[in-house]
């Protein structure tokens, strides 16, 4: 199995990008591929890890910027790193593809050097958010700022496979994210999406509001890239607020400090729980190739945990699924 990593990705490229090569060959004895300028990657590699064969490096001396727009002209440049890492996909040189770069312009390179799966009109971005006695597969996270209901219908698709294949849920519960439980509730996108997942075939629970998504009541719940965006930071920054304000109490004085203490361990596993970089990457689903897509803050451990989430996704044959799935409810 081959996995290539964007090594011009993150912030702080290029070392977390190495550090995780590294790591990742070590523990899953895979080929790990850094796409990136082989001038700066190699010496880099041999200072960190001598001798190490099982990460290769192949040449891409440009660098596709977090700031970069998506354009016919940057999406012809075929020397960044992110083409040249999807190409090697297309060629069949490698599994998996994962960055911490621009999501736009995985996204877009993706579709313009592989397309998508047959019967897919738009991929989907997805966050493997934690819940209540679990994790809920939720998408779209910001790919389709615009959607129309027969996209919702197969971003519940993908969304069911990857829960059923990647998280082992049989059978998911999809809900669809509105402003209340009925059936009545919900703007026009959410009223005209909710005959089609009903209708679906699929193991449908209706609409679920924010805090049964977060309770834990679907295993699968699709947005709007809009809204599903604005959800997932919110989140995140509110999950962030809590531990703090949580920290600098249990710190304000002696007492609490012991109890801080004796604690401790329930709160390093609150704290892996809520971390994002225990998952890693977000997968990209709908294009015709495998594509996990980081955050730009990613660091060696995140990015690590992101090649272990491609290397399943291999092991699962999850594009087959996708694939299969599309076609038989869809087509």
């Amino acid at each position: 199995m081959r996995i290539v990593l964007d090594a011009m990705g993150s912030d702080n490229h290029p070392i977390p990008e190495v550090e995780a090569a590294i790591e990742a060959a070590r523990i899953f004895k895979e080929e790990i591929i850094l796409s990136g300028p082989i001038d700066i990657l190699k010496p880099m590699l041999e200072n960190i890890s001598p001798g190490s064969s099982r990460v290769k490096v192949v040449h891409a001396p440009d660098v596709f910027e977090m700031a970069d727009k998506i354009s016919s002209s940057s999406l012809r440049r075929s020397n960044n790193s992110l083409s040249v890492a999807i190409d090697l996909l297309k060629s069949g040189e490698a599994d998996a593809f994962v960055t911490a770069g621009n999501t736009g312009g995985a996204m877009a390179i993706g579709l313009a050097r592989t397309g998508r799966i047959k019967g897919v009109k738009r991929p989907a971005l997805c966050a493997i958010v934690p819940v209540q006695d679990g994790r809920c597969v939720f998408l779209d996270i910001g790919a389709n700022v615009t959607c129309k209901p027969d996209y919702l219908l197969q971003f519940a698709v993908m969304g069911s496979v990857y829960a059923e294949k990647m998280l082992g849920v049989n059978n998911p519960r999809v809900g669809l994210l509105s402003n209340g439980e009925e059936a009545s509730k919900g703007n026009d996108l959410v009223k005209s999406t909710y005959p089609l997942l009903e209708a679906s075939g699929m193991n449908f629970i209706g609409n679920v509001e924010g805090k049964e998504l977060f309770g834990g009541a679907a295993d699968v719940v699709v947005t709007d890239g809009y809204t599903g965006n604005i959800l997932l930071k919110a989140s995140e920054a509110v999950a962030k607020l809590l531990t703090d304000k949580l920290r600098d109490e249990l710190m304000a004085t002696p007492i609490t400090k012991i109890g801080a203490a004796l604690a401790k361990p329930a709160f390093r596993e609150l704290k892996k729980h809520l971390d994002p970089s225990e998952i890693g990457a977000a997968p990209l689903l709908g294009l015709n190739n495998l594509v996990f897509v980081g955050h730009g803050r990613s660091k060696s451990r995140a990015l690590v945990n992101a090649i272990h989430q491609a290397r399943q996704a291999v092991e699962v044959n999850l594009l087959d699924s996708l694939t299969s799935s599309i076609e038989k409810r869809l087509n």
